[in-house]
């Protein structure tokens, strides 16, 4: 497909990604990741990006269905639920021996079975390390999530949230991994269609992980030569995706909410190459110095980002407060999608 410029390129991200809703286990295989994060504003990332692509899909729906759904939980370019067949491409992850901590949880789980890392406690006591953001985590959880990113442990389920831990191999299919370098072929024709189409310093950025397997930059290169990949400069930016992409189609008036991690914005540096504006996301950011809020949604309209959401539940009560960019659509059609939105938005808060 040739991409000749902007609006077809928006078009492009857009149809990728953005498909008319379905069964669960369909909509996961066809985004091929959704991001996992434990802010709930109003709701979490995966049901904030599930909830446009799912029929009649309510908040706690992937973690009530997990078991069923043929999926884990792991870190392909960000953290999240991918499905199986891509999480065999992770692993094994060859690294460094377990420490002696590392060692007696996995011994523990391996005898206890099914294990929620608070009933660690009763075995390792609170003992407490200093995490990746410079805070506390208890040095048992430390242990699990190295474990389970090492692919010893899988999480077998979540309750309110938090991850219960099982032995990997107890309950999935053993199947002999395919040899480093086509794996890591794999991982980057997936990345790049996840996110497609993706500039191209952004795949090479998050294919970089993937070091021990091979080159990733010779890899990509190789897969485009090949015709895996296309490759294609729009007005001063590479962008890359897979060749057998969906079709374009002309996107219907309607207004959509969007998760600060769905991938229709994910990437940064493309959203202010499609939309003309920078967006940033801000939780973490001191209060006084955001400028569109703390959990701030993307606002799409059609193929463009005008402005963003910010929702709150209180009182039982769901409030939206939108903001634009510039000016706000003064159309009729618009307010009225816009309520359909807020609407939808509400229907989700069923099990908040």
């Amino acid at each position: 497909m040739k991409i000749t410029g902007i609006h077809l390129l928006r078009a492009h991200a857009i149809a990728q990604t953005l498909f008319p809703p379905t069964t669960l286990k369909a909509a996961i295989k066809r985004l091929g990741f959704v991001q996992a994060d434990p802010i709930r504003s109003p709701a979490r990332a995966h049901d904030l990006i599930l909830r446009h692509r799912v029929k009649a899909y309510r908040a706690g729906d992937l973690e009530r269905r997990y078991a069923s759904l043929d999926i884990e939980e792991d870190a392909l370019y960000a953290y999240g639920f991918i499905p199986r067949t891509t999480w065999r491409l992770l692993h094994p992850r060859k690294m460094t021996g377990l420490s002696k901590m590392e060692e007696k949880v996995y011994e523990t789980v391996c005898r206890l079975g099914v294990i929620h890392p608070r009933e660690l406690e009763t075995h390792f006591g609170r003992e407490r390390v200093i995490n990746a953001w410079g805070g506390h985590s208890k040095a048992t959880t430390r242990a699990l999530e190295a474990l389970h990113y090492r692919g010893l442990l899988r999480v077998a389920r979540r309750d309110q949230g938090i991850r219960v831990y099982e032995v990997a191999s107890s309950s999935v299919e053993s199947v002999p991994p395919l040899p480093p370098l086509e794996r890591l072929r794999r991982l980057i024709v997936v990345i790049a269609g996840i996110l497609a189409p993706v500039p191209q310093r952004t795949l090479q950025a998050n294919i970089a992980r993937y070091r021990r397997l091979g080159n990733p930059r010779a890899a990509l290169a190789d897969l485009i030569r090949e015709g895996k990949l296309q490759q294609q400069t729009v007005e001063g930016m590479t962008y890359v995706w897979p060749s057998r992409s969906r079709p374009v189609r002309e996107e219907p008036p309607r207004v959509r909410f969007l998760a600060p991690f769905d991938p229709v914005v994910w990437d940064r540096r493309r959203f202010e190459h499609l939309w003309g504006w920078p967006y940033r996301f801000e939780a973490y950011t001191p209060p006084s110095k955001r400028i569109r809020g703390y959990y701030a949604m993307p606002l799409l309209w059609g193929d463009k980002v005008i402005g963003w959401a910010n929702a709150q539940v209180s009182g039982g009560q769901l409030n939206v407060e939108v903001g634009f960019v510039g000016k706000r659509p003064s159309e009729k059609r618009f307010r009225s999608e816009l309520e359909l939105e807020i609407g939808r938005l509400d229907a989700l808060k069923t099990h908040w």
